[in-house]
């Protein structure tokens, strides 16, 4: 049966009829049409309502009581329910285009939400940018574990996102930072089509500097079989052979530089080998695609390491769209690139030669939230070829509207971010400082919007997103998320401007004028 939007000259009137009939908001944008059926989204008062409106009582296969109505003098069938799970798996079956689906080479954009009410904003973005192929569930599983949600939850939130926006051009769902095959697991069964690997577990960093002998005695003691070859066999590939990149880069790799580049990744590069294969049993005939991660590194990665890592892992039978290394500056969670932009100019077109050369594949930005430094340079080098994520910056623009809608709980969360901070940071590379950040309550109405300029305050606000959203009082209740997330919903316009405007600042300098603009 074909699904159809229902057509833009009747949708205003539509759901102006049928927010009388249900007697609640309807999402225009969500109106569909199956046969006869007509499902969409209304506002409810804890969240989206899925409704179907038929000719008969059949639902259509979703779990919902169906009862009679009058609909434009006729007599119908209408239903009403959650946005639960079951509905969703159901929706992406009646709908495709609520099914994510791979980016491949497509200029791409992570957009990470922490609270599960970002996507519309989300979309909107996207919409304003024409050309990139948008992630819009993106979630890692640390991040999951810190606020509490599942791989499933993360899906189906973008997914009731996308139906609520009409997004007919396609999304991606992108497994983030996975370190196990039971994390691989989780997110198959959830139905994830990306799945980003980070072997940091894995990277010996201690080799960056290491002395001749330390570094002969860590490549001597290489998990070799794993790795398909031997060392002498891995030493003759490499030591002493040149390779002309293209605008002007000739790369030269040295004994040293095989033996450090094996020693630091060599073990991540078996561990990388392991998940993927076992991805590929995993997910069966379904539609798959992989991200390679080694951002999160004590140190950059060379140029020649990025080549050895990148023809390892080819020869490994490992394939990937996109590979994230550790570029050469700071990438500091929620504020701009911290750095010399000449020497990361010079090091990204190193990058984005190595990638063309042995690929073509993506350059991808992790942490790229805020960067805004880089964004033109990483554009006009990269082109086409990049994938740039972002997750924080959406829990941020969150916060800046609750400030603006409820200068009270924002100070109550500003103050416990405060108390959080120094034991949040550990796991994050930032520099706020603690004493640069103003109390809460000697602040006015008016003083607490310029916070979200500061870097300080932002990052003290970043990096407690998890104890902000999993505070319990002593009877178990939510301290902060459900005041937050109903507040969100009641101004989901002013919530969904603030992120149009600041994502598409994102995405702007990546446009491809006429491409993914529906």
């Amino acid at each position: 049966m074909d699904t159809l939007p229902v057509p833009e000259n009747v949708r205003a009137a539509t759901a102006a009829d049928l927010s009388v009939l249900i007697q609640s908001a309807v999402y225009s944008a969500s109106l569909n049409q199956i046969g006869d059926a007509l499902p969409f989204l209304a506002r409810g008062p804890a969240g989206p309502l899925l409704c179907l409106l038929n000719a008969d009582s059949e639902p259509l296969g979703l779990p919902l009581a169906m009862r009679p109505v009058h609909w434009r003098g006729r007599a119908a069938w209408l239903g009403q329910g959650p946005t639960d799970h079951a509905s969703a798996v159901r929706i992406r079956e009646l709908l495709p285009f609520c099914s994510p689906v791979r980016l491949g080479t497509r200029t791409g954009a992570g957009l990470g939400d922490r609270l599960g009410l970002a996507t519309p904003g989300h979309v909107r973005a996207v919409r304003r940018v024409p050309g990139i192929m948008p992630v819009f569930a993106q979630q890692s599983i640390r991040e999951m574990e810190r606020t509490e949600r599942t791989p499933e939850q993360v899906l189906d939130d973008a997914m009731w996102g996308v139906m609520q926006e009409g997004w007919r051009s396609g999304y991606g769902a992108d497994a983030d930072h996975l370190k196990t095959t039971q994390d691989i697991d989780q997110c198959v069964s959830a139905g994830y089509v990306m799945y980003t690997f980070d072997p940091r577990d894995h990277v010996d960093n201690g080799a960056e500097g290491a002395d001749i002998a330390g570094l002969r005695k860590r490549y001597a003691a290489l998990p070799w079989a794993r790795l398909a070859t031997s060392p002498e066999q891995n030493m003759a590939r490499y030591a002493g052979e040149s390779w002309e990149l293209g605008g002007g880069h000739l790369l030269v790799m040295s004994e040293l530089d095989v033996l450090r580049a094996a020693a630091k990744y060599g073990v991540a590069l078996a561990h990388l080998r392991d998940l993927y294969e076992h991805l590929r049993a995993a997910i069966g005939g379904r539609p798959w695609e992989v991200e390679v991660s080694v951002d999160e590194t004590d140190t950059p990665t060379r140029p020649v390491e990025h080549w050895y890592i990148a023809r390892e892992l080819s020869r490994l039978g490992v394939e990937w769209v996109s590979l994230a290394p550790r570029y050469v500056g700071r990438f500091e969670k929620g504020v701009d690139y911290i750095g010399d932009l000449t020497a990361f100019e010079r090091d990204w077109g190193w990058h984005v030669a190595i990638s063309r050369a042995l690929g073509p594949y993506k350059l991808s930005l992790h942490s790229g939230s805020d960067k805004f430094r880089i964004y033109p340079i990483t554009a006009r080098l990269g082109g086409e070829l990049v994938h740039l994520k972002t997750a924080g910056t959406s829990y941020l623009e969150a916060l800046r509207t609750l400030a603006s809608v409820d200068p009270s709980l924002f100070r109550e969360i500003l103050s416990f971010s405060i108390s959080a901070y120094e034991e949040e940071r550990r796991s994050y590379h930032v520099s706020g400082e603690l004493s640069r950040v103003p109390d809460p309550e000697s602040l006015s109405d008016e003083q607490l919007i310029p916070l979200f300029d500061d870097l300080h305050a932002r990052q003290v606000l970043h990096v407690a997103f998890g104890r902000v959203l999993c505070a319990r009082d002593g009877f178990g209740r939510a301290v902060f998320r459900d005041r937050m997330v109903a507040l969100l919903r009641a101004h989901e316009e002013a919530y969904y401007r603030a992120l149009e405007d600041h994502l598409a600042r994102h995405l702007t300098p990546y446009a491809r004028p006429g491409r993914n603009d529906t």
